[in-house]
C-alpha cells in the first residue's frame, strides 16, 4: 500500500482484492445485511451515498449500529423508525476520511433498494454502495474526496467494468426517491481526483 500525504503520514492508498473484495487499510466490521450476488453477475457501477446518523449529527457510532442491527431505539428519537430497517454498504467514508468496510465487494450488499441504472433493474445486483458520512446541503470534507478518488480508482483497477462513468449517486439510480450525495456533493472534482488517479498517478 502507498501512503496518502493529503491524510498524514499514517494513511495509506487503499488497494481493492478481486479476490477476497476486501479493501485494505479499511477497518473491517462485517455486517449481516448482505448475500450473495446473482450468478454471472458483473460488477460494473459504483453508487455513492450520503448518511448521518441521527440526521445531520457525525462522528458517532450509530451508522456501525445501524449496519450491523445493533441500534438502540432508545438513545435518539429518530432510532425507533429506522432500527428495523436491514440495509448496508460496502464502506463508508468518514468525516476524517476513515474508511470502513461492512460487506466484502464482491458480495450484494443492501444499499440502493428499488434501483435502476439504464434500463437495468435492482443496480445492487451489479453495483458497490459507498457511504459518505455528511448530508445532503453540508459540504464534505477535502480527506473523503481524496479518499473516495483513491477507493474508486482501485475499484476501477480490480474491476474492469467500473469507469469513472461509471460512479453515479444514489438519487440517479432511484430518483424521486433519493437525493443523496446531494446538492453539496462536488462531482467535477471526483471526476477530476479519480482521471489523475488512473491515468497521472498509477501505482
Amino acid at each position: 500500500m502507498r501512503r496518502n500525504p493529503a491524510l498524514g503520514g499514517g494513511s495509506e492508498f487503499p488497494e481493492v482484492d478481486p479476490v477476497t473484495g476486501r479493501i485494505a487499510g479499511a477497518r473491517q466490521l462485517p455486517s449481516p445485511n448482505c448475500d450473495d450476488r446473482p450468478v454471472g453477475s458483473v460488477v460494473d457501477l459504483v453508487v455513492v451515498h450520503g448518511i448521518s446518523m441521527p440526521p445531520g449529527e457525525f462522528g458517532g457510532p450509530w451508522i456501525d449500529a445501524m449496519f450491523t442491527n445493533t441500534l438502540p431505539t432508545d438513545a435518539h428519537e429518530h432510532f425507533a423508525s429506522v432500527a428495523t430497517l436491514r440495509v448496508s454498504a460496502h464502506a463508508l467514508i468518514r468525516r476524517t476520511g476513515e474508511i470502513v468496510q461492512y460487506v466484502d465487494c464482491n458480495r450484494r450488499a443492501w444499499h440502493a433498494g428499488r434501483s435502476q441504472w439504464q434500463g437495468r433493474a435492482d443496480c445492487n445486483d451489479y453495483s458497490i454502495g459507498i457511504e459518505l458520512e455528511g448530508t445532503d446541503a453540508t459540504p464534505y470534507t477535502s480527506g473523503q474526496y481524496v479518499v473516495l478518488s483513491r477507493v474508486v480508482s482501485a475499484l476501477c483497477r480490480a474491476y474492469p467494468g467500473i469507469t469513472p462513468e461509471r460512479v453515479i449517486g444514489h438519487s440517479d439510480v432511484a430518483p424521486g426517491r433519493k437525493t443523496d450525495p446531494g446538492i453539496a456533493f462536488d462531482w467535477p472534482l471526483l471526476r477530476t481526483l479519480v482521471r489523475y488517479e488512473l491515468e497521472v498517478a498509477p501505482p
